[in-house]
């Protein structure tokens, strides 16, 4: 297997020109007198959002400071069935010599960003906790990784590549942290190549066999684009792929339903905030990021709507349906954000539970310290997952 190469994002000038083109040359849809939110996205807000996009967020300083701050390289890796296929991803080492291999996986619409805030904090060194090597992948069709060519390319083939990019580096056991499609992909990780490489796995996303405490709502106001892209990701792409607007809309809506308090927060920022997207707590490290992280992405927005399809209609392990507990001799930890779905136990061999008060989807980005310290418990010494690295 290659040598991973340095990689620094550098996107074009022209399509730096061609993304305010298209936002100057947005044609807007009308909409109904007082309908808030319950329609989707507010024209006002997806307003203000593109026009932050067109006029008052500078991609080069957010480049710039991505650059410095995370460490980033590609490599090739080969996943059955699919050949070669390149791979973004970060990797910070820790100077502190007996640290921790942490693998963190991120969701829809997510992206390696989201490890941004943890990874300085969890590479720091220090005799009273542990600490970690962080590698944050952008899984295949995301962010700066290469898309799959072929179809059937779901949650086992992206656990095969994020293995593939671990082993690489030289890290034959490693633990693994995600949300969202990053707690499918860990706990195919955990099934397949525990417990001789992955030792152990936390979650800040613990869907399991149990009941929701919050189907029924959740279901029937903010499933519906995982129905349209888990069934006509295509579809949708055309779309998501020619307008910027709509894909903002699109990601917006979504990070605003899943973020933790995010109605009260966008009363106290001015509308024009470096921190619109509805991440407007993230400080500098602003949720527009992820959104032109999609829009830039080397495969396009419509790569990433296939992960759906692939977790829907597939059977077995690859199955978003397939609910079956991890490994028993792999422990698992979990965290259950403020704004997040709850659910009941039914995971695998859980020996670590936080259940926060704040925090929501995101909580690598909206709740970092708490992530971070939850982490630092469960393989610290003394903690549930010490022995598991030893």
């Amino acid at each position: 297997m290659p040598s991973p190469s340095p990689f620094t994002i550098a996107v074009p000038d022209d399509k730096l020109a061609l993304l305010r083109k298209k936002l100057e040359l947005t044609t807007w849809p009308d909409e109904l007198e007082d309908a808030g939110t319950d329609y989707g996205a507010p024209l006002s807000f997806v307003k203000r959002l593109a026009k932050r996009w067109q006029d008052g967020y500078d991609w080069r300083a957010q480049e710039a400071a991505i650059n410095a701050e995370l460490p980033q390289f590609t490599t090739d890796v080969k996943v059955e069935g699919h050949g070669t296929i390149n791979i973004h991803f970060v990797h910070k080492k820790s100077a502190a010599g007996a640290a921790i291999p942490l693998l963190f996986v991120h969701g829809w619409p997510g992206s390696f960003l989201e490890a941004r805030k943890i990874t300085p904090l969890l590479t720091e060194a220090s005799e009273d906790y542990p600490s970690f090597h962080v590698i944050a992948v952008s899984l295949p069709g995301y962010g700066f990784s290469e898309a799959p060519k072929k179809r059937g390319f779901g949650l086992p083939e992206y656990a095969e590549a994020c293995h593939a990019v671990m082993t690489s580096l030289g890290y034959g056991q490693y633990v693994v942290q995600g949300g969202d499609w990053g707690m499918s992909v860990a706990r195919v990780l955990a099934s397949k190549y525990g417990p001789s490489s992955v030792k152990a796995w936390h979650t800040n996303f613990p869907l399991g066999a149990g009941r929701w405490a919050k189907t029924n709502e959740f279901r029937q106001k903010e499933m519906a684009y995982a129905m349209l892209q888990g069934t006509k990701p295509q579809t949708i792409a055309y779309a998501l792929t020619d307008s910027p607007v709509g894909l903002l809309a699109w990601i917006a809506d979504k990070i605003t339903a899943w973020t933790d308090d995010i109605h009260g927060l966008m009363m106290r920022v001015s509308p024009l905030s470096p921190n619109m997207l509805g991440m407007p707590h993230y400080g500098r490290h602003s949720g527009s990021d992820l959104g032109v992280v999609y829009w830039f992405s080397r495969a396009g927005p419509a790569a990433t709507f296939r992960t759906y399809y692939e977790a829907m209609q597939r059977k077995g392990l690859g199955s978003i349906y397939n609910l079956v507990p991890s490994p028993p001799t792999i422990p698992l930890g979990f965290v259950l954000p403020a704004r997040d779905i709850e659910i009941s136990q039914s995971m695998g061999n859980v020996v670590f539970e936080a259940d926060h008060q704040k925090g929501g989807h995101f909580a690598a980005y909206e709740v970092p310290e708490l992530l971070v310290g939850d982490l630092r418990r469960m393989f610290g010494k003394g903690g549930p997952a010490f022995e598991a690295m030893k």
